[in-house]
């Protein structure tokens, strides 16, 4: 079956959350499993340049304001996944991110950007662009390839069928009703059933409402979003849309996050053998600047600071943990003002907090490795792959139950402790109270030896694989090539 993954971020060339991990693992993956995959990938800087064995396909000419559009084909470095790169200098080949200026602003022409990525899918799919290959299924993620659902739609040759898998509804793509001419799409999309969204139009929208099979990372977020809580104005969007709407739980790569290969870590360890988690746990401490004693209960964060991580609880709750005698590590950027407060938190006790402003992939790893306790207290969290790490570093999850974190961590209470099926804490209400009572459980348990070490090994023996989570993926791809006649 041959299947095209439409996605602008891929690990480990361009990050900024879980999506580009999600397009480095899963192709891959789904060419274990049997799939013909290919990905489409727009030609920003980190990706046009670290292409391996570019050939032209073919010159596509003017298009979305660029004078020179061309499509490429090569291979993504640490993958085996081919993949085609829109080579269009004016609109890509620019410093900063790939949505916003260095200056933190969104790009201006997003729309001619993002529109030129799935206007380049729909027309794969037609068979036009590359004759030699033509996909039965297009795969596309998030807001900036929703666009591809649409243009599939109006074009008279696609026999393709569409999926759209949401990664976080809260992003969305939104534009001015004015720039809808640039799209070259038919008036009629531009309605309340179309892309219109309250008097703007978003290529969310467009994704949700033109694809055959909409697909979430996690179960429990598949629910949450057809409610006006997590819906973001889009949750009647998605309860029109019914069992179009599954929810697949995102995996972990296991050829980059594994305790026992680690290459960034300071000693290696597994769950027979745990003597290297504790060497990795003073490395911390000593990076960090704490304290170096291995009886303190280690919390940490690896997370953006925004209001949907809920940062700010863990802010509010930290005079807690720190009464208890705990220390606090924090890697993250964002909210200024949140940056300021732990910095602030860090001077006042220098001792128990400790705080990096920035993300270094290799440093995430000494901190999961090095911590006993990885805090996820999102307000939302559609699937979250920072839990999954602890996971499988045996680093306990403390999370708020919602979205994927309630698929994948065992809350340890007597009734989980007892039969042997917890893997970590959750808490329910949004409020830094709940929190601090799911730290003092934890800091309980900790300060028992063995009740510890049997979570421990019980959160390593989880399986949270993308080969669990390919084998959905094809389920969901074959129904779509062997039932109906797409864009009906």
């Amino acid at each position: 079956m041959k299947v095209l993954h439409v996605g602008a971020e891929i690990f480990p060339l361009i990050k900024t959350g879980g999506l580009a991990d999600v397009l480095g693992a899963l192709p891959q993956e789904l060419r274990h499993a049997g799939a013909d995959v290919r990905l489409l990938l727009p030609g920003m800087p980190a990706i046009a340049d670290a292409m391996l064995h570019g050939k032209r396909v073919c010159d596509i000419g003017a298009l979305f304001g660029a004078a020179r559009v061309r499509l490429m084909r090569g291979q993504m470095p640490y993958s085996h996944v081919p993949a085609y790169v829109i080579d269009a200098p004016y609109l890509y080949r620019r410093d900063g991110g790939p949505y916003q200026s260095s200056d933190g602003r969104e790009w201006p022409d997003n729309l001619q950007r993002f529109a030129l990525l799935g206007w380049v899918a729909a027309h794969l799919a037609s068979g036009e662009l590359d004759p030699a290959w033509q996909p039965a299924i297009v795969h596309a993620h998030d807001w900036h390839a929703g666009m591809a659902c649409p243009y599939m739609s109006q074009h008279p040759a696609v026999p393709a069928a569409s999926v759209f898998t949401v990664h976080n509804l809260a992003y969305q793509g939104l534009f001015a009703q004015a720039d809808f001419p640039l799209l070259g799409l038919p008036q009629r999309f531009m309605s309340a059933q179309g892309l219109e969204f309250h008097g703007q139009l978003s290529f969310m929208k467009a994704g949700l409402t033109f694809t055959q099979r909409i697909t979430t990372v996690s179960p429990t977020y598949a629910q949450e979003i057809a409610r006006a809580e997590f819906g973001f104005g889009l949750d009647g969007v998605i309860r029109a849309r019914g069992s179009d709407v599954l929810g697949i739980l995102n995996g972990v790569d296991r050829t980059i996050w594994d305790p026992a290969l680690d290459t960034a870590l300071a000693a290696r360890y597994d769950a027979d053998a745990l003597q290297g988690k504790a060497l990795c746990k003073a490395d911390l401490q000593r990076t960090f600047g704490l304290e170096p004693n291995p009886d303190a209960p280690l919390f940490a964060a690896v997370s953006r600071l925004d209001q949907q991580k809920g940062l700010d609880l863990m802010l509010a709750a930290l005079p807690t943990l720190l009464e208890q005698g705990a220390q606090f590590v924090l890697q993250g950027t964002g909210d200024p003002a949140l940056q300021a407060a732990f910095r602030q938190a860090a001077a006042q006790r220098p001792s128990q907090v400790s705080v990096y402003i920035g993300y270094e992939e290799a440093q995430a790893h000494r901190v999961v490795a090095g911590a006993d306790v990885i805090v996820v207290p999102s307000r939302f969290e559609p699937c979250g792959l920072t839990q999954l790490y602890g996971l499988r570093y045996g680093t306990l999850p403390l999370v708020r139950r919602t979205g994927g974190l309630a698929d994948t961590v065992v809350d340890a209470n007597d009734l989980t402790l007892e039969d042997g099926t917890a893997t970590g804490y959750a808490f329910d209400a949004a409020s830094h109270y709940a929190l601090e009572q799911a730290i003092r459980r934890a800091i309980a348990h900790y300060r028992q030896p063995e009740v510890w070490r049997k979570l421990m090994r019980r959160a390593m023996a989880q399986k949270f694989s993308w080969e669990a989570s390919a084998a959905r993926y094809m389920d969901l791809y074959r129904s779509l090539a062997h039932g109906a006649s797409p864009h009906a």
